[in-house]
């Protein structure tokens, strides 16, 4: 049971970080992180944490759909300054998009504020602000 907790942390981590489209591709990154398993497992992990398939083919948290939505058609940019992260987004709509960030309790986020269309998002640390920054990134479907 715990080795099976351990590797669906890891996917959480995997599908907020990294845009994996296949079965396939989330056992290999799983085996860059040293779990060994089948894609049967992997099938039975998707299904047991409902994992979704956005339409560009990519897997999302099911927990992060709301947020996907919210950030793919409001937000029109995002800029990280240390452990900061500030999210712009259409006038008026900043306080519904950090609502949708606060929802979906990401672990890298300490809190967020929000004005007309504009939210700052304290991380913890540099590192956390980093991967908040890639996930907001890859949910506006932008790669840097």
């Amino acid at each position: 049971m715990k080795r099976r907790n351990n590797r669906q942390d890891a996917i959480r981590d995997i599908v907020r970080n990294k845009s994996i489209k296949t079965q396939r591709a989330l056992v290999e990154e799983l085996e860059a992180l040293g779990y060994t398993c089948t894609q049967a497992t992997i099938s039975r992990d998707i299904a047991d944490m409902g994992l979704r398939k956005l339409p560009e083919g990519v897997y999302v948290l099911s927990e992060d759909l709301h947020l996907q939505r919210m950030v793919s058609e409001l937000v029109t940019g995002v800029v990280r300054a240390n452990n900061i992260v500030v999210i712009r987004s259409q006038a008026g709509t900043a306080q519904g998009v950090a609502a949708a960030i606060d929802d979906a309790q990401l672990p890298d986020v300490a809190g967020s504020i929000a004005g007309d269309d504009t939210i700052m998002v304290v991380c913890l640390t540099d590192e956390e602000a980093a991967s908040l920054e890639a996930l907001v990134n890859k949910l506006r479907n932008v790669k840097k």
